[in-house]
């Protein structure tokens, strides 16, 4: 069965269009869910609107409104909706080109994937296609989802294109105030290296499969005993270890891995233990 498209429109670039449909690039489906019970009956409880004045009312009562004051509302219908319809409503016009490497990360939303609406589109849509990749460069334009203009860029993948939604500037908070008590202070060379050493024994591919959700797989193991009537067993969670310092966790770190640090680091933490000791004891006599 052919996936379902969220949205269909155009692509268009200046003069040239074509056909084109978005389909989410994520799914939920595969999550654990639950539903809402009563404690004692354990029956699923229903959500029905309810109204002060006239108790339970039937979802197709329900209007939309916009509270303009408190309590009062302004009523929005359908033929509202309609007349402010705009060209992103139907057709992603693309605006501008920039470098992939200025989209900064902190604005990227929802991902999307677009396709060409038919045969017949996709001669123009290749165009279009062949000529970004070329030039290296992502579009940005903007489409309307769920009764909301948002601003989208577009990068050639594969054979299509993949949509990031963006946030706006107004929604993204300033990072000054987060990192302002950190000091700006040197870090000592020795616990650099090792830090570095520890980095680069780290380093690989990246590989998202081989990343799962382990509080997700506890749950279902705690399901199935349930089910089963098995009393579950739950994997405790590691003990964290107690570190002395800096400099004896970034070694034990790279020891685990079987990797030596450099000589001079061994060198300076043995001296430093050593020097300790030796203060510790010149104070107990």
């Amino acid at each position: 069965m052919a996936p379902r498209a969220s949205w269909k429109g155009h692509l268009k670039l200046s003069l040239v269009s074509c056909p084109v449909r978005l389909y989410n690039a994520t799914t939920r489906s595969e999550r654990i869910s639950f539903n809402m019970l009563h404690k004692d009956t354990h029956n699923r409880v229903q959500m029905k609107p309810h109204d002060p004045e006239l108790g339970e009312v039937e979802r197709s009562d329900l209007v939309k409104g916009y509270m303009y004051e408190k309590d009062r509302y302004v009523v929005l219908n359908d033929e509202d909706f309609e007349k402010a319809r705009i060209e992103s409503a139907d057709t992603i016009n693309i605006e501008r080109f920039v470098d992939s490497s200025s989209l900064d990360q902190i604005y990227c939303d929802s991902p999307y994937y677009l396709a060409p609406d038919g045969a017949v589109a996709e001669e123009t849509f290749r165009v279009i296609h062949e000529a970004m990749r070329k030039k290296n460069k992502v579009a940005l334009a903007r489409v309307v989802l769920s009764n909301r203009e948002r601003l989208v860029s577009i990068s050639p993948r594969d054979k299509g294109f993949l949509i990031l939604t963006l946030r706006t500037a107004r929604e993204i908070r300033g990072h000054e105030e987060y990192y302002r008590d950190i000091g700006n202070g040197d870090v000592e060379k020795d616990m650099l290296d090792l830090a570095t050493q520890l980095i680069e024994q780290k380093t690989a591919e990246f590989d998202p499969s081989e990343f799962t959700d382990r509080y997700e797989e506890a749950l279902l193991e705690i399901i199935k005993a349930k089910i089963s009537g098995d009393d579950p067993v739950v994997a405790k969670a590691p003990e964290r270890g107690q570190v002395i310092n800096l400099m004896d966790a970034l070694k034990r770190s790279l020891d685990q891995a079987g990797q030596k640090p450099p000589a001079k680091s061994r060198a300076r933490s043995s001296g430093s233990r050593d020097s300790g000791k030796r203060r510790k004891a010149a104070g107990q006599k």
